[in-house]
């Protein structure tokens, strides 16, 4: 279910990532170590595509996972109703059978209608007439429910393999979506493996230096909370778990307690607290109420890229709690170090704590250690769009 990158070429993806904004490294061209005639700059931009392929497949994958446990127990439940139909059905026929023996028996003697003739008083005849005809009338309703019940039982089971087939055909699509481009990141892990000491360097000087200035400024612009408030009650233990969870593996699809991918950590996080969210973080972000990021307080999920491909959690002071991607671990980021989509609020009724005391967290740079940026190739939204959210 899972792909992972090894190490050493991983930390060089994870750094390289960011820099298809920044273009390529400064007077790199074709280098050693690259295939020929491949810039660093249009390496990192298809590693940056393949990314983003991997992103939507993982959070396709989520879906459809969460699909295919909803569609489980809807089979539980059709398959208790073609049952309760089925043994219905058994017992409709059961009495239908009876009834085709006695009508079979009887018309060894005289028929009702002879039996009539013959009563010898018309009081009598009456009566024989009255109680062939609720006869006639009760093997009617039997032959009728008879019918219902196996239409009944067809319909069920004819839903239960068309809702099975479904769901084994989506499950498989997206599991060969996601291993094809598991396959891809596998080739580029290959090539980046060839790369220089000084390249790498050079990439991680890189990151370092985008992030940060892609943090200050945000919060020069004033778009942040000129102070961090306090959670909800819930907010509050939802951001108690996430920072349990810091220094945990990243993992494709992967809901805990060992490992997380980012909408599985924030899923979790709010589960924990006692609220259900969507799985995947294009959900969280269509589903869950909007808030302005200068509104911002913890435990408040923060999204990113323009097709909400990624998720934090937010902890205050600009920074969140994320899993990152791939060879990454669940770690305390800048709240910049991804392009930002905007914000949602899984308790917008929620009241603010009075106090609140955070959870601890590692010592830096322990709880920072590691690359903050998760996935997509798209340019990041104008900050008029984002600010109007």
């Amino acid at each position: 279910m899972s792909y992972r990158l090894s190490p050493r070429p991983l930390r060089a993806v994870c750094i390289a990532a960011v820099l298809v904004v920044a273009g390529p490294v400064p007077g790199a061209g074709a280098e050693p170590g690259l295939p020929e005639g491949e810039s660093v700059g249009v390496l990192l931009t298809r590693l940056q595509g393949l990314y983003q392929k991997a992103e939507e497949a993982t959070e396709a994958y989520n879906a459809t996972d969460v699909a295919l446990r909803a569609g489980q127990a809807e089979e539980r439940l059709r398959a208790a109703e073609l049952g309760k139909a089925r043994t219905e059905l058994d017992s409709e026929r059961a009495v239908a059978g009876r009834l085709a023996r006695e009508q079979y028996q009887g018309g060894q003697g005289l028929s009702p209608y002879a039996r009539m003739l013959l009563a010898g008083k018309p009081q009598a005849a009456l009566d024989q007439r009255r109680l062939a005809a609720r006869e006639g009338a009760r093997r009617a309703r039997v032959l009728a429910r008879l019918a219902r019940g196996e239409k009944k039982a067809d319909a069920l089971a004819v839903r239960a393999r068309e809702a099975l087939d479904a769901r084994q055909t989506l499950a498989a699509q997206q599991k060969l979506h996601k291993d094809e481009v598991a396959a891809q990141l596998k080739e580029v892990e290959r090539v980046l493996a060839a790369l220089t000491p000084d390249q790498l360097t050079r990439l991680g000087a890189q990151e370092v230096e985008n992030t940060a200035v892609a943090q200050r400024s945000l919060v020069d612009s004033g778009r942040l909370p000129t102070r961090t408030g306090t959670p909800t009650a819930a907010g509050g233990a939802a951001l108690t778990y996430a920072a349990a969870q810091i220094g945990k593996p990243y993992v494709w699809g992967a809901e805990g307690p060992g490992s997380f991918d980012c909408s599985g950590l924030t899923s979790q996080a709010w589960a924990h607290a006692g609220r259900a969210i969507p799985r995947t973080s294009q959900e969280q972000w269509a589903q869950l109420p909007k808030v302005p990021l200068d509104q911002l307080r913890p435990g408040d999920l923060v999204v990113y890229f323009p097709k909400a491909t990624h998720v934090g959690l937010y902890v205050g002071d600009g920074k969140v709690i994320q899993a990152p991607r791939p060879g990454a671990v669940v770690k305390v980021s800048p709240i910049a170090a991804n392009p930002l989509l905007g914000a949602v609020r899984p308790d917008p009724d929620g009241a603010p704590l009075a106090e609140f005391t955070p959870p601890a967290l590692p010592e830096a740079p322990a709880a920072e250690a590691g690359d903050d940026t998760g996935y997509s190739a798209e340019e990041a939204p104008t900050e008029e769009a984002t600010s109007a959210r």
